[in-house]
């Protein structure tokens, strides 16, 4: 059976009324968003983003309406985008793209402001909408972009525009076809850590040099793509499809260093920080590993990691605040003596982008729930020597957490022999 990627109507219209019911419970009219994974959430279109707005414009009372250029109209079309489109000729155009839409939502959102509003939730919200004249309230996401909200701000005259998460905090919680995607994602990532290994090794029983940071990168990456074009139908191509960030000795000591032209040799820590998306729904899978016989330093450093990130997968769970995952995490590196060595937090949302909220961090009170998808990476990072980290996708539940990457973690899986 073909593994298909594209999600179908009945998601984006159990996503789209989970936001309206959001909505209402701010107070909020509308909400409207040009953010890129907003609108792949919303409507199932992926593009790549540029100077023209694409925008997401979704009404309390039901409505959903994507305003894009007329180059794009086919291509949204071709992807069944989940929303009434409304296209507008260029940019800047002589007519702006923001008025185009104002223009179009203008009748019906004033029309129907006092049923939707007098219905929300805010005493305040009911309160202002005694006559249609009143100003609608309508949130933005908080990712727009300065100009653009000025914009937006001019073409709609009728309404308050005011910063909401709404959006955001609806894509906290993955719906089981979502959850059917980031499973898929995490098998292929475990496949390319496979083939990563798998390189390197093949190096080494034929005697010739080493692979190189850049030539593993490339190599993962291709492994992943080429997973997906073999098995998969309907391929969605969002910001970014598989690969990672491999990088050895010294180098790896950077958290997020670049590939490089270095080569591989004996005695090297080198990492393999891998990932990818499928339906756009991403998975990482990281691991650490040793050329050769590891040094005393080396077990010490990768025992330190697979403890702290083996006591992430024994306590995420949903009820616990971010902060409190990221301090019992984080706290069996400084127990090991190792704490000077942390440079960044236990982990991060993961969704339609690889980092998202909320942060496993000390400073997000945020409450995991079951349906999130978290990553659980501690790290340390010795300057002059290497970095190590490991890294799964955590599936939170109500009993706790499943790993949905599952490449093996231990020293001993992660030894190159020479």
């Amino acid at each position: 059976m073909v593994f298909t990627q594209r999600l179908g109507s009945d998601f984006f219209e159990t996503v789209q009324r989970g936001v309206i019911e959001r909505l209402r419970e701010a107070g909020l009219d509308a909400v409207v968003t040009a953010d890129p994974e907003d609108v792949a959430y919303l409507t199932g279109f992926f593009h790549h983003p540029g100077e023209r707005p694409l925008v997401v414009w979704l009404e309390a009372s039901g409505r959903c309406v994507l305003l894009l250029p007329a180059l794009e109209r086919e291509h949204a079309e071709s992807q069944s985008a989940h929303a009434e489109l409304v296209d507008y000729p260029e940019f800047p155009g002589v007519v702006s793209p923001w008025d185009v839409l104002a223009e179009r939502v203008r009748p019906a959102a004033v029309a129907g402001f006092s049923s939707v509003s007098s219905s929300a939730s805010t005493p305040g919200a009911a309160a202002s909408s005694s006559s249609a004249s009143a100003r609608l309230r309508v949130g933005h996401s908080t990712t727009i972009s300065y100009e653009r909200l000025v914009a937006a701000t001019r073409a709609f005259s009728f309404a308050t525009l005011e910063p909401t998460d709404v959006i955001l905090r609806s894509r906290f919680i993955k719906q089981p076809g979502e959850v059917e995607l980031h499973r898929e994602a995490a098998r292929i990532t475990d496949r390319m850590l496979d083939a990563g290994v798998r390189l390197v090794r093949d190096a080494v029983v034929a005697g010739g040099q080493m692979p190189s940071e850049a030539e593993l990168a490339a190599h993962v990456g291709r492994i992943g793509t080429g997973i997906m074009y073999d098995e998969h139908a309907d391929v969605v191509v969002g910001s970014f499809l598989a690969g990672g960030l491999v990088y050895s000795g010294a180098n790896s000591s950077k958290p997020h260093g670049l590939p490089s032209s270095y080569r591989l040799r004996p005695g090297d820590t080198f990492m393999l920080s891998l990932g990818c998306a499928v339906g756009g729904r991403f998975v990482e899978g990281e691991r650490t590993f040793v050329m050769g016989e590891p040094t005393a330093s080396q077990i010490r450093y990768h025992d330190a990691i697979y403890e702290a990130q083996k006591r992430g997968r024994e306590t995420i769970r949903a009820g616990l605040e971010c902060r409190e995952a990221n301090e019992l995490c984080l706290d069996v590196i400084r127990g090991a003596g190792l704490g000077e060595y942390i440079l960044h937090r236990q982990g991060h949302g993961i969704g339609l982008g690889m980092h998202e909220p909320p942060w496993l961090e000390a400073g997000d009170a945020t409450v995991l729930e079951a349906g999130m998808v978290v990553s659980n990476e501690p790290g340390i990072y010795v300057t002059g020597h290497a970095g190590y980290r490991i890294s799964d996708s955590m599936l939170v539940t109500a009993e706790g957490a499943e790993p949905l990457t599952s490449f093996p973690r231990r020293l001993d899986d992660c030894l190159i022999e020479l």
